[in-house]
């Protein structure tokens, strides 16, 4: 079936040292070295040694020994942001349900770069994991060939991409702009503004924002959007409210922040500036973040399934591996929706 994949079996296609020696042209010592003692290798040989491991995307085997029988009862999972409350209830949902069957969780975090992403994929790869969790579908060239090379299961969660061959599972980004607008629009408000993310790199972000642009274009309004330069987010949360309330009567009637910690800056500019909100200008988040309620007003905001994400791609990765009983094949497309939470704000 077409969402469905079967289990891959350990150490099958992982390419190996002896490989690399051959593309290379050198002895299995020299790359050994190349890993180990590179000062020992002329720059000629670090050179060929280099390109050839670049092209077959050879990861170096970390674990050996005693570490060997370890190696299966963990599972690695890169994050953007580890200190963020956004994806900390799908972190603690891959956690307890996988040590509810003796498996660990190793975490790193991107901070939204693709490099740094890059660097913890081969890290964890190196320690030859029981699968890897990524979270987005944003990666460097190289970080896309260890991705199709490695020997063990891959899911990516929370940016739904159904063309892409990892498990997938997670929401349209996409789709919460479309429901932001259609909600907003459905409460009479038209002139409708979108605050992007203060985070470079942050591109499902992007992905909400053109959802919201082409569903506003299609119920006749323009859009309007606002690229803080702050970078920490309650002050571009501010700086956003503030830029835009200025433009007097053209100022937008309701306001769409990537995120509920720029909406949370936005609030309290407007409570500052004397805004009565949602009466003169609507505000909606994303992320359901735990303070969102406490605010005043309270934030409506667009709730992602992040705990469920975490128990299915949890679960994906038991079946797997075969931890858990499957009838057929893995489950490889898993598509969930998020829900708006109307609150005080809009």
């Amino acid at each position: 079936m077409a969402n469905q994949t079967p289990r891959k079996r350990r150490g099958a296609g992982r390419v190996t040292l002896t490989a690399v020696a051959d593309r290379a042209g050198v002895s299995a010592i020299s790359v050994s070295r190349y890993f180990n003692q590179p000062a020992q290798l002329s720059d000629d040989l670090r050179e060929r040694i280099g390109a050839a491991v670049e092209a077959l995307g050879y990861v170096p085997n970390q674990v050996a020994g005693g570490l060997a029988s370890a190696r299966g009862r963990v599972v690695g999972m890169v994050v953007p942001n580890i200190s963020g409350p956004i994806f900390a209830d799908t972190i603690q949902a891959v956690s307890d349900t996988l040590a509810a069957h003796g498996y660990q969780l190793l975490l790193a975090s991107s901070y939204f770069s693709e490099d740094r992403e890059e660097n913890a994929v081969r890290a964890f790869l190196g320690w030859n994991p029981a699968a890897l969790v990524l979270t987005s579908h944003f990666h460097t060239a190289a970080t896309q060939k260890l991705i199709a090379a490695a020997d063990m299961p891959v899911v990516e969660v929370w940016d739904y991409q159904p063309e892409r061959a990892p498990i997938q599972v997670g929401f349209s980004h996409y789709q919460v702009g479309v429901d932001a607008v259609r909600y907003l629009h459905g409460k009479g408000y038209r002139r409708i503004a979108f605050v992007q993310n203060s985070a470079p790199g942050d591109f499902s972000a992007l992905d909400r924002r053109d959802g919201y642009a082409d569903t506003l274009r299609d119920l006749g309004g323009e859009p309007w959007m606002f690229v803080p330069t702050e970078s920490a987010p309650f002050e571009a949360g501010r700086q956003a409210m503030e830029a835009l309330m200025a433009r007097g009567a053209k100022r937008p009637e309701a306001i769409v922040f990537a995120n509920d910690n720029l909406a949370a800056g936005g609030l309290l500019a407007g409570q500052r500036a004397g805004l009565k909100i949602p009466e003169e200008c609507a505000v909606l988040g994303f992320g359901d973040y735990p303070f969102a309620p406490m605010l005043l007003p309270s934030l409506s905001t667009i709730k992602p399934p992040a705990r469920e994400i975490g128990e299915i791609a949890a679960l994906r990765v038991l079946q797997s591996i075969g931890v858990l009983p499957l009838e057929g094949a893995v489950e490889r497309l898993n598509l969930l929706g998020c829900r708006v939470l109307e609150r005080e704000s809009g």
